[in-house]
């Protein structure tokens, strides 16, 4: 039997973790030991939990790997690049733990960020929480440091996510964080819960309006997925218009704090939020 799959016969926290130790070599102790940045620390940590942050038939591949981009693309919207992951698994008896591992390793794998360690645990329901590490060349780019005047910038089209019905695997954008940075970039957050409601948390941390004139739509999305769907995890960031930065010009920032348009008229109200 592949001994990848032997999650039915071995279902001890135990066996489970020697398994894990094979695959991600420098587990095992209480804590993690890693060598400093030379850079600016970053440090993120987000959770993924089955059926609320993903359709319920969601390959558990497919759910690991979106819970470690959800944390490299927060680090990506510092500016920054990704250091090392800590993963914590709260699941129910009977789950598929190696296939779970499988998309954390891809995403570990594609993003250049080793797993160091984590947690195991039962739960109820499945929850994937990450804690990354990061650092940065230079100053991190913060939500607040955007002014009027200034362009604003996404690194790609929108609603794709939305328009798949959140089944298609995210992809953190740290390349283009780093680019944008270079560029001068002033304030950055990423498309995690919708454009509109995103850009307004960087505009009310920026104490800035904003006016937008044009939103890049991905193929098969509808404008309100664009807008409120989220998960596409681009990059809107501003700049000053003469640093010509990457990506689509969408609109600009206004000395108007109440301002929130898009082609003239109120930008409509939507993305995701918890509610408690």
């Amino acid at each position: 039997m592949d001994g990848r799959y032997r999650s039915a016969i071995l279902t001890g926290e135990f066996a489970v973790i020697g398994r894990l130790r094979e695959r991600f070599p420098g587990i095992g102790d209480d804590a993690a030991v890693v060598e400093p940045p030379d850079g600016p620390l970053l440090l993120a940590a987000d959770a993924v939990v089955a059926g609320v942050h993903t359709p319920p038939d969601l390959p558990l591949e497919d759910l690991g790997w979106k819970a470690v981009v959800a944390n490299v693309s927060d680090i990506a919207a510092m500016g920054g690049r990704p250091l090392h992951l800590l993963v914590t698994v709260a699941a129910p008896a009977g789950t598929d733990l190696d296939r779970l591992f499988d998309g954390v390793a891809e995403a570990a794998h594609a993003y250049l960020c080793p797993v160091v360690g984590g947690d195991l645990t039962t739960a109820d329901c499945l929850a994937v929480t990450v804690a990354v590490t990061g650092t940065v060349d230079g100053t991190p780019v913060r939500r607040s440091g955007a002014s009027a005047g200034e362009s604003i910038y996404v690194t790609g089209p929108l609603g794709a996510a939305a328009a798949s019905g959140w089944t298609r695997r995210p992809h953190a954008r740290v390349a283009e964080g780093v680019d944008a940075r270079g560029a001068g970039a002033t304030a950055m957050i990423d498309v995690s819960d919708g454009l509109a409601a995103d850009l307004r948390h960087l505009a009310d941390e920026s104490g800035v309006g904003f006016a937008l004139d044009e939103v890049p739509v991905a193929p098969g999305a509808s404008l309100e997925q664009a807008l409120t769907g989220g998960e596409d995890f681009e990059l809107v960031f501003t700049a000053p218009v003469a640093r010509s930065p990457l990506g689509f010009r969408i609109g600009v920032c206004t000395a108007d704090t109440g301002e929130r348009t898009l082609n003239g008229e109120p930008l409509p109200a939507g993305g995701w939020e918890h509610q408690f």
